[in-house]
């Protein structure tokens, strides 16, 4: 079951940056995007693995930066096993610090494990970490499979997360 995510206000947390790395996982937030505006999840043909809203949300996030005058940048990937961000291997990691360390600040669009593996592999930059994206519970979905190769996700509910638990 993937998280289900909203847009965190990040206004506040922007100002003094001059320039900011966008860094998007591929799973949760485009999997509450596609639910959140019904529209389909995974499109083969026409996007790939790409999800139409939340595209177009990375793509209005990236406007709204650059009309405060903050330079911004994308770090993507075309490659599937980086998709999911909380599961960066090493490698993938010491990328993400080399790019990051070029910014001001990055705008986390995850969950808070995704967070975490981001602010572990910032702590050798002065980059500022700003959480993008808010954990509202985890979804449970009915896809939908429609040809040619559309997944589609309902919504059926979502289930409050416990906050962090001591052991």
């Amino acid at each position: 079951m993937p998280f289900y995510l909203r847009e965190s206000d990040v206004s506040l947390q922007l100002a003094g940056l001059q320039s900011v790395l966008i860094v998007p996982c591929r799973f949760c937030p485009a999997a509450s995007l596609a639910v959140r505006e019904n529209e389909p999840y995974i499109e083969l043909f026409r996007r790939f693995l790409r999800t139409g809203a939340y595209e177009s949300f990375i793509q209005t996030l990236t406007r709204r930066l650059e009309d405060r005058g903050i330079k911004t940048a994308v770090f993507d990937s075309r490659l599937l096993h980086q998709f999911v961000a909380c599961m960066w291997t090493s490698r993938r990691r010491e990328e993400f610090a080399k790019r990051a360390a070029q910014f001001d600040g990055v705008v986390v669009l995850g969950c808070d494990a995704m967070v975490e593996t981001v602010s572990s592999s910032l702590e050798s930059t002065d980059c500022r970490l700003i959480q993008g994206m808010e954990i509202e519970g985890l979804m449970n979905v009915l896809p939908t499979l429609r040809f040619p190769f559309t997944l589609s996700l309902e919504l059926h509910s979502v289930t409050d997360v416990a906050g962090p638990r001591t052991h």
